[in-house]
């Protein structure tokens, strides 16, 4: 039997020997004492205290205020993220105030400023959007194509979470470009915040049960954690609310209380006046793909099939996170682990009681320890899972076994199984801009096609007929969105954040740095002797948040200072293990002093098809060191010479693209024809 409190939000813990902190977001939380056989408990005073946004259970008479951030204060004093945005948004400043800019987080929006420029600060903001499974309707794409020329900067941004960021939107334009995402059946509503992000799912949009079962739960999900107080609406579309009608069962499951999840009368259910400590990440799959980098969530949910397809419960996975402090080791990126199984329809109930017990435990004093990873890491999974089964209401089943899992790109045409084609295209670090977003968006409007953004910042064009494919086929190559098999593989696997320069966070470039540093890594490939067609996974971003996820790299580049990275090693393709630090403080100008050996070796030494991030986790970082200051150079074979080839850009640029249809490079095509030509002659001379 479990017992509701009215408006305590309390879960009765049944294991006596668990004490958790409790975080009640309307009165102050009260200690319950529990009986094996019999529930009792005692509430401090009936008068309301005030609200606080972490409480350890309260001793009697010696209860003392508990330290809270900044951030949680202005929560508390915001009427349900309105507070102080409201006003500052009336005002005549190009900016707002320190409160209203957290506040408008929670709206999707970031205030930000051009950091190349000097002198005054010129504010902006960027608006990051909020799409389930990556989904885009053709209506949405064309307004944030017209929102990007009209109020941005000329350019769309896809995210590493399968949505948009729009950048440079003044603050006197902000109402108007809200609003027309509103009404063309977007949002922006927690894209940002100490709440659940945006859900991802696989972009790609296959005709499969386990696939179309994917995206509904990530559907679902996204609909049950979306705040319910209508601040958002308030604040850009004057309170007209545009929604769709919710599932009835994601409206079961938010309302239930039987386990003491919900803060009764409140216009938050399930946030309360605190909504969570902090970011809130979740990622559905199907076995072997991982395309959304499932283990770098806080909450990773993968569909289980049986023999005949049929859906039938899912694998639960918690404590994932990318985040971290340059030197502060408490601080780190983690990789989610096995919760458990449960069966199809208790999902919207176990997610919810996941979000509730980091809702209720998770530190809300310090932000750098405040994502549930740290809160996993300092219980241990067995006292977590105990925790999360009391707000379940059930226990947990062991997670069922699962195959590999595989990194899928969704590059190129695919069938989707409805009769349908699909197109995925690689988009450099995801900046739509210049001639290819002109092209895109009248390929998107002529076809009425609908789109699909990936967690690999590329993006997918759906439902083509088959007479489409070769105009559409055209136009692309026209503009530079080639088929992948002419991209360098290097950059089909690559991502950057957008650090400098308008995230206030980067210490160094990412986006702007990385075709630099991807043609340098080319460079090294060509110089020890690795083909064109192998590949490793790299991952660069400005600052140690991890917005690009370098840690799952199998070469990672962290900014930690100005022109200067931490290099990253031992993730893997497949995106199932963490990479760590090999080297911090290395400048931009001596990357090939560190990454020439590391590839010469792993050439020379790597088992059978062995990726780099295996070897450099299989050598070890004490000798791969080694190997860097032992470095003297490649060793030049006494029978190779060099020849001087290419005396016109013409010739170099067919021979370019000849070798790219034969995975090759030029230089490796040319020294085959010459060979050629060489054995041809010789063996006429023998005749």
């Amino acid at each position: 039997m479990t017992t509701s409190f009215g408006a305590a939000n309390t879960a009765i813990t049944k294991d006596p020997k668990i004490q958790v902190q409790r975080f009640n977001g309307l009165k102050s939380s009260h200690l319950l004492l529990l009986n094996k056989s019999v529930h009792m408990f005692s509430v401090s005073s009936s008068k309301p205290s005030i609200i606080r946004a972490v409480s350890t259970p309260v001793k009697p008479d010696t209860s003392s205020e508990t330290k809270r951030s900044k951030v949680e204060i202005f929560k508390e004093q915001s009427n349900f993220i309105r507070y102080p945005l409201n006003e500052e948004l009336l005002t005549d400043a190009p900016n707002i105030n320190e409160a209203a800019t957290q506040m408008i987080k929670f709206h999707g929006s970031y205030q930000q400023y051009n950091r190349d420029e000097r002198g005054g600060r010129s504010y902006s903001f960027m608006l990051r959007t909020k799409n389930p499974c990556g989904k885009v309707s053709n209506k949405l794409y064309l307004a944030m194509d017209d929102l990007a020329d009209q109020f941005g900067i000329g350019t769309l941004r896809l995210t590493t979470r399968q949505t948009f960021q729009l950048h440079g939107v003044l603050k006197k334009d902000l109402k108007t470009v809200m609003s027309t995402i509103i009404g063309s059946m977007g949002s922006t509503l927690g894209a940002c915040g100490d709440l659940n992000r945006n859900v991802l799912a696989p972009a790609a949009p296959l005709a499969r049960k386990d696939y179309l079962f994917a995206q509904e739960t990530a559907d679902n999900i996204a609909s049950l954690l979306t705040p319910q107080s209508g601040f958002y609406y308030d604040m850009w579309v004057d309170g007209e609310r545009i929604m769709s009608a919710e599932p009835p069962e994601v409206v079961r499951a938010r309302n239930d209380n039987s386990h003491g999840t919900n803060f009764p009368d409140s216009p938050e259910p399930i946030y309360g006046t605190q909504f969570l400590p902090r970011k809130f990440k979740v990622a559905v799959t199907v076995p072997t793909d991982n395309s959304v980098d499932i283990l770098t969530n806080d909450i990773g949910v993968v569909v289980v099939s049986d023999d005949d397809g049929e859906p039938q419960g899912f694998n639960i996975y918690v404590g994932g996170g990318m985040g971290r402090t340059h030197r502060l080791e408490t601080t780190f990126p983690r990789l989610a682990e096995p919760l458990g199984y449960v069966p199809k329809e208790d999902i919207l109930y176990a997610v919810k009681a996941i979000v509730v017990t980091q809702r209720e435990n998770g530190r809300r004093d310090d932000r750098k320890y405040s994502r549930m990873k740290y809160l996993i890491s300092s219980w241990g999974i067995e006292k977590f899972r105990t925790v999360v089964e009391q707000y379940y209401g059930r226990k947990f089943e062991p997670c069922r076994n699962l195959p590999e899992w595989e990194f899928k790109s969704y590059l190129g045409w695919h069938e989707q199984g409805d009769g349908g084609l699909f197109c995925g295209l690689h988009v450099d670090n995801g900046r739509i801009k210049g001639t290819m977003k002109k092209t895109l968006r009248e390929i998107i409007e002529k076809y009425n096609l609908n789109v699909r953004l990936t967690p690999n910042q590329n993006i997918i064009l759906c439902d083509i007929r088959r007479a489409w494919r070769r105009p559409i086929t055209t136009s692309l190559a026209q503009c530079g969105l080639l088929h992948p098999r002419y991209v360098d593989p290097l950059n089909l696997t690559a991502m950057a954040c957008p650090a400098f320069p308008l995230c206030p966070l980067a210490i160094t470039e990412a986006e702007r740095g990385i075709p630099d540093i991807l043609k340098r890594v080319r460079a090294v490939f060509e110089k020890v002797g690795l083909k064109y067609n192998e590949s490793v996974v790299i991952r660069i971003t400005g600052c140690p948040n991890g917005c690009a996820r370098p840690y799952m790299a199998e070469l990672g580049f962290v900014g930690d200072g100005p022109n200067s990275y931490q290099i990253w090693l031992g993730g893997t393709p497949n995106q199932t293990s963490l990479a760590k630090c090999f080297m911090n403080k290395v400048k931009i100008q001596g990357l090939e002093k560190i990454l020439e050996p590391l590839f010469y070796y792993w050439r020379r030494k790597r088992q059978s098809k062995e990726s780099f991030g295996d070897f450099t986790n299989r050598l070890g970082f004490e000798k791969l060191q080694e190997l860097v200051d032992k470095w003297e150079g490649p060793v030049e074979s006494s029978s190779r010479y060099n020849l001087k080839l290419f005396a016109d850009k013409e010739t170099y640029e067919a021979m370019d693209e000849l070798a790219r249809l034969q995975n090759k490079n030029a230089h490796q095509l040319a020294m085959e024809v010459i060979r050629n030509f060489v054995a041809s002659q010789q063996n006429g001379k023998s005749e």
